[in-house]
């Protein structure tokens, strides 16, 4: 069995493209980075160049690998660095400070609204996660 620990890259070396499209990845002379000869994408090293990142501005999230002698390993971002951290801290806000003003809400007029500015932040965040992975 093949290990999957992390290798470092080595710049005068030429590796498989991640994308799978049979391309090689080429060093980029006077840089630390990898050009796929082809679907043109550039790479650039990172974590102690143990790790390659695409370089793309149209995607929101980072791609990044680690070659682990034999082949390419996605690394999965922290949670933090993702849109669920934010989704998860308006829902916990959303029951910690607009619950109870519902519930202490005297009138029923005024607890229908805050029902519905309530049900409007708890969906807001799931579109805006849902068009962010949807890119």
């Amino acid at each position: 069995m093949r290990p999957n620990k992390a290798i470092k890259i080595d710049l005068n070396n030429d590796y498989p493209c991640p994308c799978r499209r049979r391309g090689r990845l080429m060093p980029i002379i006077l840089t630390e980075a990898f050009g796929c000869d082809r679907c043109q994408k550039i790479f650039v090293l990172q974590d102690n160049n143990q790790v390659i990142e695409q370089l793309s501005s149209t995607y929101p999230y980072k791609q990044m690998w680690r070659w682990t002698g034999f082949r390419w390993v996605t690394v999965h971002p922290r949670i933090g660095e993702t849109y669920l951290s934010v989704m998860v801290g308006i829902i916990l806000l959303m029951l910690f400070v607009v619950l109870p003003l519902v519930l202490h809400s005297p009138a029923s007029v005024s607890m229908i609204f805050w029902i519905g500015i309530a049900v409007l932040v708890l969906i807001l965040p799931v579109i805006l996660f849902w068009l962010a992975r949807g890119r």
